[in-house]
Formats: C-alpha cells, sequence, structure tokens
C-alpha cells in the first residue's frame, strides 16, 4: 500500500523539478532595454556589462575557434545619445579607411510604430573607448540597428569576425524585431 502512495507523490516531485530549469532558462531568454523586452537568441551568451553605459551584452561564441562576436545595447534616456544619422556616421567613421573601402549598408524601416534603422560595414575596425587608444581588427563585420522610441533610443552594435556576423545577421535581425511586436 505504502508503494501505491509513493509513487504518485515521486511522479510529482520529479514533475515540478524538471519545470523549474525549463521556467529559468525561459526569463533568462529575454531582457530588458529602457521600455522594450528581446528575445536573446538561444546560443548567445548574456554577459556581465563592462561600462555603466551598457546597457546590455551579449557574446556569440565563434565554432570555428576565432574570435567571438559581440553585441552591445545603450540607452541614454529621451533626447539624449544624438540622432540616428550622427551615430550611423560614428560606428562608419570606427573603421580605417573611409566609407568608400568598408561597403556601408543603410536601412530605414519601420516595425510596429518604431522606426528602425538598420546598417552594416566590414574592415578594419578599430576598437576602443571613444577618445582612448584603438586596436585594429580587420576583417570585421559591424551591424547595428537604432530603435526610435519615446523614452530613447535605443541603440545596437554587433562587431564580428566578418563569417560571424553574416552568420549572425538574421538572428540579429530576429532579436530586434522581437521587442517591436
Amino acid at each position: 500500500m505504502k508503494s501505491t502512495v509513493l509513487l504518485p507523490v515521486t511522479f510529482f516531485v520529479a514533475l515540478v523539478l524538471s519545470l523549474i530549469p525549463a521556467h529559468a532558462a525561459e526569463s533568462a531568454s529575454t531582457f530588458k532595454v529602457s521600455t522594450l523586452t528581446f528575445a536573446r537568441p538561444v546560443e548567445w551568451q548574456q554577459v556581465e556589462n563592462i561600462s555603466p553605459m551598457r546597457k546590455a551584452q551579449l557574446k556569440i561564441p565563434n565554432k570555428e575557434g576565432k574570435a567571438p562576436g559581440e553585441v552591445v545595447f545603450f540607452h541614454f534616456g529621451e533626447g539624449s545619445g544624438g540622432g540616428t544619422k550622427a551615430n550611423v556616421d560614428r560606428w562608419f567613421g570606427q573603421f580605417e579607411g573611409g566609407k568608400e573601402k568598408i561597403e556601408p549598408k543603410t536601412e530605414e524601416t519601420v516595425i510596429g510604430k518604431h522606426k528602425v534603422t538598420f546598417v552594416s560595414a566590414q574592415g578594419t575596425y578599430l576598437s576602443g573607448m571613444p577618445g582612448g587608444p584603438k586596436t585594429a581588427q580587420p576583417s570585421t563585420m559591424l551591424l547595428g540597428a537604432i530603435i526610435e522610441d519615446d523614452a530613447g533610443s535605443v541603440f545596437i552594435k554587433l562587431t564580428a569576425p566578418i563569417e560571424l556576423a553574416k552568420a549572425a545577421q538574421p538572428a540579429f535581425r530576429k532579436m530586434v524585431e522581437s521587442a517591436l511586436k
């Protein structure tokens, strides 16, 4: 008689325990920047911010053993952070050789009620803090998105080796769109 009672209790405990990791993984798969909630691509890892200016930061593992990719989110508040064009020009200016050597692309679109500007460029990226020393990173691609919002624009910048960035581009766009639907 004891074994018949034990079986339902054991099943119930196993069921509850199996749901805990699923719920924990689900909550870690989304994150908030300003008023927007983003769905993080499964393979990408959330990392601790290294700067108070960064509102979120992700790492894209590189299966080829090369440098990983980095995705950084910025939000400075309403009316702060500069305009869309100024930020696009600044991002393109972070490459060596000028616009004619970096294949710059800009696409403006509306998703939901938000104007979004997507950008891309590739070449030798000059990594480093504004005004500080720069580290040249050849064969690097930048994918960016600027989401205009009433609470202030959200700036998202992905930098990675070209092959990794190209492979990540659909997931990057899907992540941006996830916050706007």
